[in-house]
C-alpha cells in the first residue's frame, strides 16, 4: 500500500495551509483553547463561514452546486491540515446537511432538487436533521412506522421520530416513512424532505447524563410536503438510507483517525504532566491505544482505496464503525484513570458536540473534556448503527454465515 499522497493533493495540502495563515490570528491555539462556551459556539459559525468563503466546504461536489470537483484524499489532506490548525470542517449541523444530505442528493436526487437544496446546504442558509430513528425501530430501522400517504399535491406524514439529533434548530428534516402501507421491513419505505416549520411537527428536546440536549423527539400530526419532495421512487427509502449510513459511517473511516490521534496525543500529555505515564500499566495501555489508532488509519485507508474505485462501502463501513466505536470507549476509561479523583472535580469547557473526539486545543488537563468525551463514548456503540447490528452485518456479509432469525410478525 502506497501511503503518500499524490502530487496535485500536496498542492492543494499547501493551498490548506496558507487559507489557514491568513484566516487564523497568529496566537491562535484552536477551538478547544477557547473556554468560554458561547464564544466558541460563534467561533464555529464564524469558522463555517470563513470555509465556504474560501470554498473550503464541500470540496468533492462537483463545481455546478458550489464544489470543487477534488477527490476524497483531498478531503482527507484538508481534514488533517485542520485539525493540525485546531478548527473544525464546518458546524455540527453539516453531519446531516452537507456530507450525509448532500452526498445522498448528488447520487439520487433529480436536477430540481439539486438546484434547489444544495447551494443553501453548502452556504448554511438552510440547517437540516435525519428522521430515521424510532421508539420501536432503532437498530431494526426496518421495522419504522411512521406513515405518509399522498393526498393531492402532497406527502401527508403521521408518526414519531426520536434520537433527532439539532432537530431544534433545523429547517429541514429528511425522513423515512412507510409510503405502501400494506408492506413490511424494508419494502414500501420512502425518503421524503420535509419542512419543519409547520403547525403539524412537534419537537421536544431530551436531556442527555451530559446536560446537554442535542438530541430531541419530534411528532409528525398530518404534517405535510410537496408532492416532488422524494428522493427517488416510492418505495426506495431503503436503497436511499442505506447509500446514506454508508457515508455516515465510510467516510469517517479516514478522517476520525486524525481527531483520535490529536485526542490520544492529549491523554499521552496529561499522563506525563501527572505523573501517571511512570506506571507500567498505564504505559501498555497508552501503546496498546497507539497500535489501535494506527490500525485505525490503515482501515481508513482501505475505505479509501474501495471509494476511489467506485465500489460501494458496504460491510467495510461496518467493520470501521464497529472498531472506532469500541476503541473510543476504552481510551476515555483510560483517560479516567489516569486523572484518578482529580477528574471529579470539572474544570474547563464540556465538549460542543455529543460524539467522538473533543475539539482540536483543548487542555490536555480539562477534566470538563474528558469527562464529557468519556460519556459521549458511551453512546458511541449505539449511535449510527449499534455494535450488535454491524456485527451481524459483517457476519453474513463478510464471513458468509446465515442470516440472524428475525422475529415472527
Amino acid at each position: 500500500m502506497d501511503l503518500r499522497y499524490p502530487s496535485d493533493v500536496e498542492s492543494f495540502r499547501a493551498e490548506v495551509r496558507a487559507v489557514l495563515a491568513e484566516e487564523l490570528p497568529g496566537d491562535f491555539a484552536g477551538l478547544g483553547a477557547i473556554e468560554d462556551r458561547a464564544a466558541a459556539e460563534e467561533f464555529v459559525e464564524t469558522w463555517r463561514a470563513t470555509l465556504y468563503r474560501r470554498r473550503l466546504l464541500g470540496v468533492t461536489w462537483p463545481v455546478a452546486y458550489g464544489g470543487r470537483g477534488l477527490s476524497r484524499l483531498h478531503q482527507v489532506a484538508l481534514v488533517e491540515e485542520l485539525a493540525r490548525a485546531g478548527v473544525p470542517y464546518g458546524a455540527p449541523y453539516d453531519t446531516y446537511a452537507v456530507k450525509m444530505l448532500g452526498s445522498t442528493l448528488l447520487r439520487f436526487g433529480t436536477p430540481e432538487q439539486k438546484a434547489r437544496f444544495l447551494p443553501p446546504i453548502l452556504s448554511g442558509a438552510e440547517h437540516w436533521c435525519q428522521g430515521y430513528s424510532e421508539p420501536d425501530a432503532g437498530s431494526d430501522l426496518a421495522s419504522l412506522r411512521t406513515r405518509a400517504r399522498l393526498d393531492g399535491g402532497a406527502w401527508v406524514l403521521n408518526g414519531q421520530k426520536v434520537w433527532t439529533s439539532h432537530a431544534f434548530d433545523a429547517d429541514w428534516i429528511f425522513v423515512l416513512a412507510r409510503t405502501d402501507p400494506g408492506s413490511a421491513r424494508n419494502r414500501g419505505i420512502s425518503f421524503l424532505l420535509v419542512p419543519i416549520d409547520q403547525p403539524g411537527i412537534e419537537i421536544r428536546r431530551i436531556r442527555q447524563m451530559t446536560g446537554e440536549s442535542d438530541f430531541c423527539e419530534v411528532w409528525f400530526t398530518d404534517a405535510r410536503t410537496p408532492a416532488e419532495n422524494i428522493v427517488g421512487r416510492p418505495g426506495e427509502g431503503w436503497k436511499i438510507a442505506t447509500a446514506l449510513l454508508g457515508h455516515e459511517r465510510g467516510e469517517e473511516a479516514a478522517t476520525n483517525p486524525i481527531m483520535f490521534r490529536a485526542e490520544l496525543d492529549r491523554l499521552i500529555r496529561l499522563a506525563r504532566e501527572n505523573g501517571t505515564a511512570a506506571d507500567p500499566l498505564i504505559r501498555q495501555r497508552l501503546a496498546d491505544a497507539v497500535t489501535r489508532v494506527e490500525v485505525m488509519r490503515h482501515l481508513g485507508y482501505r475505505v479509501l482505496t474501495g471509494l476511489a474505485k467506485g465500489s460501494d462501502l458496504g460491510a467495510t463501513a461496518s467493520v470501521s464503525k464497529l472498531y472506532w466505536s469500541e476503541y473510543h470507549q476504552r481510551v476515555t476509561e483510560l483517560a479516567q484513570d489516569i486523572l484518578g479523583l482529580h477528574g471529579q472535580v470539572l474544570r474547563g469547557r464540556a465538549p460542543l458536540r455529543a460524539y467522538r473526539a473533543d475539539d482540536p486545543g483543548v487542555p490536555s488537563s480539562s477534566t470538563a473534556s474528558w469527562a464529557g468525551v468519556w460519556m459521549n463514548a458511551r453512546a458511541g456503540t449505539i449511535y449510527a448503527g449499534t455494535s450488535e447490528i454491524q456485527r451481524n452485518i459483517i457476519a453474513e456479509s463478510v464471513l458468509g454465515l446465515p442470516r440472524e432469525p428475525r422475529p415472527m410478525p
